[in-house]
């Protein structure tokens, strides 16, 4: 199908006030500030950027409230400050972060760790972060191959890569100006456009409407599908016309993954749950606007109740996509395993920032992925990324 996607920019990205604008305002202002709880940050953004059109904090929360930081609040301060600064100094000469599995550089390993910096709070023009992130945006844009895909080394799974560096560049647009932004949306219009393309991929009917590890895969999984729908929906945002067909698709494969029980998702149709599964499939419909669809709301039950374990295949992920499942949920499921889910992941970081992998399945992947899946979880609630936004 040749389709032709245009992203048009949001009111929120035209000329006048941008988060990338204040964001070393706020920097400057609180540097001389008493040490603030996590989404004071997001409090003093709103009150600098009246203009634009999204906010990362509700407006019924106390500024009060937001500014008696809890000792939680400081160790993930902290904690995401050094891990920063340990992934900084892991970028590679050519702008690039490594994959350890394949010992050299990944598209998906460079947007992990730029949208790590960003969900930080740390966007371009923001000194001292500002040339590493130039660089890595080169890096990202230069290796789109003519189809669209976005991708460096080809690993066993290309359309992770790809969807993963399409949310990347959905999520910096709007922080971008002059020639690079105009760059940053006309390689996301090919990525989107491929995305697309590849759902019309002909499949059996349990298979129709996902997305699998190669753009000419017949069958689907959950995984990569959960990936590809947060890149629509980041793109949907910055002002990409999605079709809603296109989601109407996706949505019906992500509800086949579910059991007969209607708790939970598998990894493919008519397996069995999993916690990090569900952790996707929960996000997966929340990005599709069915926050309170009752396989959504079932299946965070399920999951409060079976957070991802660290001696489990594929931690990091889990802990990544169970902070951002449970904190769009919000309410109690959020209030009641975010202090454990934090806990959990600040006791393993190591004493120069990073995280390491245990002997399991994510051990090839290498600390970069860990560290920027860590990070990623533990700023949900700074609000900087727009997907994380409610």
């Amino acid at each position: 199908m040749n389709r032709v996607i245009r992203c048009i920019p949001a009111a929120s990205s035209q000329p006048g006030c941008s988060i990338s604008a204040i964001g070393p305002l706020v920097n400057v202002a609180l540097e001389k500030a008493p040490r603030l709880r996590r989404s004071s940050r997001g409090a003093a953004l709103l009150i600098l950027s009246s203009c634009l059109t999204v906010t990362t904090i509700s407006a019924a929360e106390p500024v009060s409230r937001l500014l008696r930081p809890t000792a939680l609040d400081r160790e993930v301060d902290a904690a995401v400050a050094r891990a920063v600064t340990f992934l900084l100094k892991q970028q590679r000469p050519n702008g690039g972060w490594s994959i350890d599995q394949y010992q050299g550089e990944s598209t998906s390993a460079a947007s992990l760790v730029m949208m790590a910096c960003l969900a930080a709070g740390h966007v371009p023009g923001d000194t001292p972060y500002d040339p590493a992130l130039q660089r890595g945006l080169q890096y990202v844009l230069h290796h789109q191959r003519p189809d669209g895909m976005l991708i460096d080394k080809h690993g066993h799974g290309p359309l992770y890569c790809h969807g993963i560096s399409t949310l990347f560049l959905a999520e910096i647009a709007g922080m971008t100006r002059g020639e690079q932004a105009t760059a940053c949306r006309q390689a996301l219009e090919r990525g989107v456009t491929l995305i697309l393309d590849v759902q019309d991929v002909d499949k059996a009917s349990r298979h129709a409407g996902g997305w699998r590890y190669l753009p000419q895969s017949n069958d689907s999984d959950l995984s990569v599908t959960a990936w590809q729908l947060l890149a629509l929906r980041a793109a949907k945002n910055v002002g990409c016309d999605i079709p809603a067909d296109a989601i109407d698709r996706a949505v019906s494969y992500v509800k086949q993954c579910s059991p007969s029980n209607g708790r939970g998702f598998a990894y493919q149709p008519g397996q069995a749950s999993s916690p990090n599964m569900t952790a996707a499939g929960i996000t997966a419909l929340q990005v599709c606007g069915l926050h309170d669809d009752p396989l959504a709301v079932n299946s965070v039950d399920f999951l409060r109740h079976r957070l991802p374990r660290p001696a489990e295949t594929y931690y990091f992920y889990g802990a990544y996509y169970s902070a951002v499942a449970l904190h769009h949920h919000g309410g109690e499921a959020w209030e009641q395993t975010q202090p454990n889910l934090f806990r959990e992941l600040l006791s393993r970081q190591q004493p120069d920032g990073g995280w390491a992998l245990g002997n399991n399945a994510e051990a090839p992947l290498g600390r970069v992925y860990s560290t920027s899946l860590a990070v990623l979880a533990l700023t949900v609630e700074y609000g900087y990324l727009p997907i994380y936004q409610k």
